[in-house]
């Protein structure tokens, strides 16, 4: 009955650790590509087939569910894994979707046409990737009208985070906001449209102002699933335990994921 949560390399432990506290009772099968971290900087084929490899090896871990919770692959790959790759019988779910649901104030399977939302600015943090990929704007016109987001593509970011060097993420975080400051001074909301980020979340909150809400994806993405899983009861696998996979180091992977979760974890070779 696992679920597969992957990710190009730590951020997505963000994802899990919300996971593991809304659906404590499920086995959660968490995949690090930290030998091809960070993926926000790769080419759209490259993260396809990297993301491609790493959900076979979750659905050998018997997770018929996978969440990508890599907002970089949720651009760059998912569509084109969902149009004519994953079988009938596995899914395979982005983060864009309830981020957006949240921002919109839409419920899960509401189809009725976009319309005007409360929010007008927004500001997009994201890898460079996932800015080039336009998948964030293209899923918000399906469900919302008139509304102005301004990207911005934060090298960099993810792999200072990666390395442990949190003096050098808040220096580029506030740099980045700066950029996108000048082409919008003024946003009503700003999303962290990387696992990674929410690390730095009161970097961005400080660099922005206190007036800019800011939307962290980790625990809508966990809501959003228990919805799911109430709903397609039987899209649970037939894994029954609980594993950290990496394509990296796994003790070097260990103490990065331990730093980053504040509780012992250990990783074991894909």
């Amino acid at each position: 009955m696992a679920v597969g949560i992957f990710d190009s390399g730590l951020g997505g432990l963000t994802v899990y650790d919300a996971v593991s506290k809304r659906l404590p009772d499920v086995p959660l099968v968490y995949f690090g590509d930290n030998a091809h971290a960070p993926y926000g900087v790769r080419t759209a084929d490259d993260i396809y087939n990297l993301t491609t490899s790493a959900v076979e090896r979750l659905w050998e871990a018997g997770c018929d569910l996978v969440i990508l919770a890599c907002n970089t692959a949720s651009a760059a790959a998912l569509r084109r894994m969902q149009e004519s790759w994953i079988p009938p019988e596995k899914r395979v779910l982005g983060v864009f979707v309830p981020l957006i649901e949240a921002l919109t104030e839409r419920q899960w399977g509401d189809n009725s046409p976009p319309r005007e939302v409360a929010v007008k600015h927004i500001a997009l943090f994201a890898t460079p990737a996932t800015v080039a990929s336009r998948a964030f704007q293209r899923e918000l016109a399906f469900r919302a009208i008139g509304v102005d987001v301004e990207a911005q593509a934060c090298g960099g970011v993810v792999d200072a985070i990666e390395e442990g060097d949190m003096i050098l993420a808040d220096a580029l975080v506030r740099s980045h906001v700066d950029a996108l400051k000048r082409k919008m001074p003024t946003p009503d909301a700003a999303i962290l449209g990387c696992t990674h980020y929410p690390i730095m979340e009161t970097a961005f909150q400080e660099a922005l102002g206190e007036d800019v809400r800011v939307f962290s994806q980790a625990n809508l993405v966990a809501e959003s699933l228990a919805d799911y899983l109430a709903r397609h009861p039987k899209m649970l696998g037939e894994g029954t335990e609980s594993l950290f996979l990496t394509t990296g180091d796994p003790a070097k992977v260990s103490r990065g994921a331990t730093q980053f979760l504040r509780r012992k974890v250990e990783f074991t070779k894909a």
